[in-house]
């Protein structure tokens, strides 16, 4: 626990989606051991759902798991009735959840493309909206945060890098850019702060199968100018800093977590 730094939570309560692994879990447990209560969002894996609680409590934090598909109104509304019913509010909301489904554009299928915009941004617009309503409602608690409540979503590089071949993902992401910026313009003024996270490659399970090749891994290596693969405690520490108020004049920003990947690195020898 650090509930006597400058980035503690204590106090304050997080829903942090899709956190049963990946770069979710991660989040959920930094923000688990900078002393906030935590709702571990998941859809598939309950095991791995409770295996994060586990964790956060074993580090003297409290956490439940909750399974909500994020894309579902009513589920969402269930999700943030229950942590409000456990932990008495809600101060910082995490969108992590995402998917990919990836096709060549002329193979891509409409159920493809609903499935990647239903759980990356559309999911973002009915959680987003859920926390707000529930900020507004409780009231500013200054003795806990400076702001009234705080979102960040889980972007990726690809908000502003094009990705044939995935078109669904790289569209849900640009789209969810504009998003964040467009509500935190909207909702600045009640002292709600809202940020994205934009990752670049990062050790997860989906590009497992990256690292398990040499030649593959080389060729993303030649993408990263700072020569090698993120991880998810990285942007762990990044959702961190942007949850405390230690970044409390942070508003409106994608924060790239990426080696430099956002440097269009074929341009390094002039392109």
């Amino acid at each position: 626990m650090r509930a006597d730094n400058k980035q503690s939570l204590t106090g304050q309560t997080a829903v942090v989606t899709g956190a049963s692994s990946g770069i979710g879990s991660a989040i959920a447990r930094e923000l688990g051991s900078a002393g906030a209560n935590v709702t571990v969002n998941y859809f598939g894996n309950r095991d791995d759902a409770n295996k994060v609680v586990a964790q956060i409590t074993r580090a003297g934090g409290q956490a439940i798991a909750i399974k909500a598909d994020v894309s579902n109104k009513e589920d969402v509304a269930d999700m943030f009735q229950l942590t409000i019913k456990t932990f008495g509010t809600i101060d910082i909301l995490i969108n992590n959840a995402g998917v990919q489904q990836d096709a060549a554009f002329l193979d891509m299928t409409l159920e493809q493309w609903h499935r990647v915009m239903d759980i990356n941004l559309t999911a973002a617009f009915l959680c987003a909206q859920e926390a707000v309503r529930e900020f507004i409602r409780r009231g500013m608690i200054p003795e806990r945060s400076r702001a009234l409540g705080k979102i960040i979503f889980i972007s990726s590089v690809h908000e502003i890098i094009p990705w044939a071949g995935h078109v669904n993902y790289a569209a849900s992401k640009g789209g969810l850019m504009l998003f964040m910026k467009s509500i935190a313009q909207e909702l600045g003024p009640q002292k709600i702060r809202i940020n994205s996270i934009a990752p670049g490659a990062i050790n997860t399970p989906i590009n497992r199968s990256v690292r398990q090749s040499p030649d593959a891994e080389r060729e993303l290596l030649n993408l990263i100018p700072y020569k090698r693969i993120g991880e998810p405690a990285e942007i762990a520490r990044a959702a961190l800093w942007l949850a405390s108020d230690e970044s409390d004049y942070i508003h409106g920003t994608s924060l790239l977590v990426d080696g430099g990947m956002a440097l269009y690195p074929a341009f390094a020898a002039g392109g």
